[in-house]
């Protein structure tokens, strides 16, 4: 890579060498072997039932696909059947890692399932009811970026848009800019682990701790703020996207 970059630095169209580099690095890697084969058939496997469960699911009224889960499992268990893993891959698995992950799930399972989250949306997004456009906007944005790093990115939108979209009329706000505000912000995490899987495989890496992770976190939300109020207020209307209602 270093190779690389210094010949586009210095404006060569070609690279000598290159290709023989790439060639010897092929040839080093070897043929397939059999557990290659094997490891590439049990997830493709796995992918076409998975697959085949959804389209039977939609094509054929009553019948019931079986667990996602227990086909994953199944595939996880057929690789130690068939010796691609074994205890020691098991005992190397960064188990901190998963627990942290299952722990997020379940609280933003929790929040879901109870109907917490959506009380909050609800009470958060009627505080702007009368605010000015551009607040009720940042506002919805905000609340997606603080849930977003404890539950899904996917749900944290499912929950805040549909009261935030009845609101919008009455403030004469668009619902383009209140759906791209929110996905914007949606997928940045940058406050706790649990919000994206990127953050705990950094954290893994044992470079950081979670506080610092946290402070870092609170400029990096505060320039994604001010990020997406510049597109809201000036950057989209240019692009021609509709803001305010007719």
């Amino acid at each position: 890579m270093g190779l690389l970059h210094d010949r586009l630095q210095a404006g060569k169209k070609t690279i000598p060498g290159l290709r023989d580099r790439a060639k010897r690095l092929y040839t080093e890697l070897g043929g397939i072997t059999r557990k290659e084969v094997t490891a590439a058939t049990i997830v493709g496997l796995c992918i076409l039932a998975l697959a085949a469960s959804a389209i039977l699911k939609a094509m054929i009224p009553g019948f019931v696909p079986p667990n996602k889960t227990a086909l994953i499992l199944i595939s996880t268990i057929l690789f130690f059947i068939t010796g691609i893993l074994d205890i020691n891959d098991l005992e190397s698995v960064p188990w901190n890692i998963i627990l942290l992950f299952a722990g997020a799930m379940s609280i933003g399972f929790c929040l879901w399932d109870t109907g917490a989250a959506e009380w909050m949306a609800i009470n958060w997004l009627v505080m702007f009811q009368n605010a000015n456009w551009f607040v009720f906007v940042l506002g919805i944005a905000f609340f997606v970026l603080v849930m977003t790093n404890f539950i899904m990115n996917v749900a944290a939108i499912a929950i805040s848009l549909p009261v935030a979209l009845v609101i919008a009329p009455y403030l004469n706000v668009a619902g383009e800019v209140i759906l791209f505000a929110s996905l914007v912000t949606a997928g940045m995490p940058f406050l706790l682990l649990v919000g994206a899987a990127p953050n705990a495989i950094a954290y893994d890496s044992k470079q950081f701790t979670t506080g610092e992770f946290f402070l870092y976190g609170i400029p990096a939300s505060v320039l994604l703020m001010v990020v997406t109020g510049f597109c809201v207020y000036i950057l989209w209307p240019m692009m021609g996207m509709p803001i305010l209602l007719k």
